[in-house]
Formats: C-alpha cells, sequence, structure tokens
C-alpha cells in the first residue's frame, strides 16, 4: 500500500525528492530508491526530520512498537500523523504517539494499488483544515477519497470497501466456476466476467442513477434476467449480503480493541 501512496502521488506531479521512505528491509528500500528515486532510510527519526506528513503504513501488529518509538519526536515536529493501519483506534494511537499529535485515521483498500481506490478519512480535534487538505490529497493520488464524520463508521467502511474487494471476487470466482460447469473454457469465462465487471462498475459510476434502477434497466420481464434475479432473490441474497457486512463491521471493532490493548 506505501509503494502505491508513493507511486500515485508522483504520478499526480509530488517531486520524489519530498518523498522520505523508511523500511527495516534493505531490499524494499533499494528497490523504491531505483524505480521511484525517493529518499531512503533505515532510521525512521531520520525520515520523520525531513517531512511534515508521516504515514504509519505498517502492520497493525507492530505499530505500537514503531509509534512509541517516535512519539518524542513526532510531538516535537508537531507532524501530522496519517496512519493505514487497519483497526487501531485514535485512542490508541494518541495513548502511543502523544494527545496533542495531529492524527488522521484512513481506511484505504487494495484497488489503490491500481490507483483505483477508495478511502475514508477521520481527523482528531488536533488537525488542522490544512492538515485535512495535506491527508485527502495524498489518498486521493490513488483514486477518491472521503471524509466520515464519526471514527465508528470506518469500522462500517471495512466491512463495506475495505473488504469489498473479496466480495466482488467471490461472485466473480463463483461466475467463473458456473461457467465453466455449464461449458465455456476457463480463460472465456475469467475474461468475460472480468469486462462485465468493469463495464457495470463504469455505468455505476457514471450514472445518477440508483443500482437498483440499473439494475431494473437490464431486467426484462419475463427475460433471462429475472429468472437469474429471482433466484438470488429466493436463496435471500440482500439478507447474506447484509449479514456479512455486519459481521465484517463487528470483527473489524473486534481487533480494534485487541490490537489497541495490545
Amino acid at each position: 500500500m506505501a509503494s502505491s501512496l508513493i507511486s500515485g502521488l508522483i504520478a499526480s506531479g509530488h517531486s520524489p525528492s519530498q518523498i522520505w521512505v523508511s523500511d527495516v528491509n534493505q531490499d524494499t528500500l533499494q528497490n523504491l530508491a531505483a524505480t521511484l528515486n525517493v529518499n531512503v532510510s533505515v532510521n525512521n527519526d531520520a525520515v520523520i526530520n525531513e517531512v511534515d506528513v508521516v504515514v504509519l503504513a505498517v502492520k497493525p501488529q507492530i505499530l505500537r512498537a514503531v509509534a512509541e518509538t517516535s512519539a518524542a519526536l513526532l510531538q516535537a515536529k508537531q507532524a501530522l500523523v496519517v496512519s493505514i493501519a487497519a483497526g487501531i483506534s485514535q485512542a490508541s494511537l494518541s495513548r502511543w504517539i502523544g494527545e496533542k499529535v495531529a492524527i488522521v485515521r484512513c481506511m484505504p483498500n487494495t484497488p489503490a494499488l491500481v490507483l483505483t481506490g477508495a478511502t475514508a478519512l477521520h481527523a482528531n480535534s488536533n488537525v488542522s483544515d490544512e492538515q485535512r487538505d495535506l491527508a485527502e490529497n495524498i489518498l486521493r493520488a490513488v483514486g477518491i477519497s472521503l471524509w466520515v464524520a464519526d471514527e465508528s463508521e470506518l469500522d462500517i467502511v471495512t466491512a463495506v470497501s475495505g473488504s469489498g474487494p473479496a466480495y466482488y471476487f467471490l461472485l466473480m470466482e463463483s461466475m467463473e466456476k458456473a461457467a465453466v460447469e455449464m461449458g465455456l473454457s476457463k480463460e472465456t469465462a475469467r475474461l468475460l466476467i472480468q469486462q462485465t465487471a468493469l463495464g457495470a462498475a463504469k455505468i455505476a459510476l457514471e450514472s445518477n442513477e440508483s443500482p437498483e434502477q440499473l439494475r431494473n434497466r437490464v431486467t426484462s420481464p419475463g427475460g433471462t434476467t429475472q429468472r437469474a434475479i429471482e433466484t438470488f432473490e429466493r436463496g435471500d441474497f440482500s439478507l447474506l449480503v447484509s449479514k456479512a457486512l455486519n459481521a465484517a463491521k463487528e470483527r473489524s471493532i473486534e481487533m480494534s480493541k485487541q490490537l489497541g490493548e495490545d
């Protein structure tokens, strides 16, 4: 995700000379320096000294150690801290970094890897308007970004867009399997399904109509689409989706409590 953010920032016009990266893996740093021409260091504090915005792009399980090690410098620098670590609340971050540090917590998703991500952000009370713009611009480099009014909404965002790509992959996987069973080659089925998913998403993005209205437009009475939709509905498709998203939301809340305590 960090590599995607860096690539997106450079593609949107930011100079590589303004970007600093820290990592414990020397091979990763050498690769980033060679391919993207950014500044690299194995020392977090060396990077923090050079920047105004610090993006925490590490695994949630090690975030506390990283945060506490650099807490004093982050406070002294008055840097904006942007966390993309899933499940770590602002309360935990403030406890580890400092109560007066400006923190933006965000939930991006994996399509950021191809610059079509969807990211929701929430800022604590220490974040200025200028810092909000900075955080939004960083995440907008890899897709759309929007603010939520309450941090608790990020648990819903996690269920909807954070985990969302896997739901579409599951549908595509199931459609491919059924198409192959009915007689299509795997290659033909996969390409048709991928292009259909892309086209449906493009129509939805460019239309002012709701998904329900768009669905009705391609569902002719008595036709093949209606027969398939009726089959989905007999299986309580909408209820199953609702249960799945609520399960993901509840797990996000559980993880936030566990990781925060750890």
